[in-house]
This record gives C-alpha cells, structure tokens and sequence, in this order.
C-alpha cells in the first residue's frame, strides 16, 4: 500500500478533492496548515506530494479525530532494523483507550520515516504517552533516552493534527 501527503491551503486541497472525488482523501489541519492525506495502490495524485510504502498497518484511518506523526530520520543502513522493531512491537498502543490506527509509513525519497497514529481525540493521545504501556514500548530508544539507538540520523520531531471536513 502506498500513501501520499501534500500541504496546502483548505481551498486548494479542497479542489483537489473536487478533481479526484474517489481517491478517499481525508483532510488534517493545525491551525493555518492543512495536509491531504491518499492511502491505496496508485503512488500519487499529488503533483508535489511526499510518498511512502505502508510498512506496517493497524485499524482504518477515520475522517475524525487526532493525527500524531512522529517524524524519525533513519540511516539507509538502518532501514532494516528500525522497521524490524515496528514489525515485532508489543502492540501496546493498539490496546489503548482511543486508539484508531496505525501506520509506519517508509519514505521514497528521504530518510524521515512518519510513525503515524490517529486517535479519538488529543486527550487518549496523552494519555497513552503518560502511561506505563508507552514507557514499556519505548524503553530502548524513545523521548526519555539521551543516546539515541545507531540507526536514528538526525533529531525527530512530532506534528500533531485534527481531522477535518473541507467546505467544497
């Protein structure tokens, strides 16, 4: 599965939303920035889109509630072992009250990989993170670490959204 994102203004991604009326778009905004979201099998309907492969999925993306996107710089030789941690991961998160979805989303060109998780609303979203099942899934490497595992190559950082309807 493919995903692609591009920022915009809500009138523009709302045309863009008009011209491919099947595509399934689901919109994200925080404050004045607005991202489109496409997750399927076509690479992309965006002209200047960021695209990536769905390395791991859980649930469905919902047209409501609150997106966080850990954004995580990997090494291209390191690719193999940060994936392999998502892959065998406890799945902690999963159980959480509120949670919606997961997607670990490999970069096509780049080196940031988005950890992507929607939940209900912002409030289950702290407190997964202040919650012993997060402490447990990020004991070897997460916010708490000073020494980051080998495979990081530059500092995350997080974005935080809310779903949105667009007016059309």
């Amino acid at each position: 599965m493919k995903v692609s994102m591009t920022n915009g203004t809500a009138n523009y991604l709302a045309k863009l939303a008009q011209q491919h009326p099947d595509a399934g778009l689901l919109f994200m905004q925080d404050h004045d920035k607005t991202v489109a979201y496409y997750e399927g099998e076509d690479l992309s309907i965006f002209e200047e889109g960021r695209n990536f492969e769905v390395v791991d999925a859980t649930g469905s993306l919902l047209e409501t509630g609150y997106v966080v996107m850990n954004n995580i710089p990997v090494s291209y030789e390191g690719r193999p072992v940060f994936e392999d941690r998502f892959k065998n991961r406890a799945g902690q998160v999963e159980n959480r009250e509120g949670f919606q979805a997961i997607r670990i989303l490999r970069p096509l060109k780049g080196n940031t990989y988005i950890v992507l998780t929607q939940w209900r609303n912002a409030q289950d979203f702290e407190d997964w993170k202040n919650s012993q099942s997060f402490d447990e899934a990020h004991k070897n490497s997460g916010p708490k670490h000073t020494k980051k595992p080998s495979f990081i190559d530059g500092p995350a950082y997080i974005t935080k959204y809310h779903m949105t309807q667009l007016e059309e």
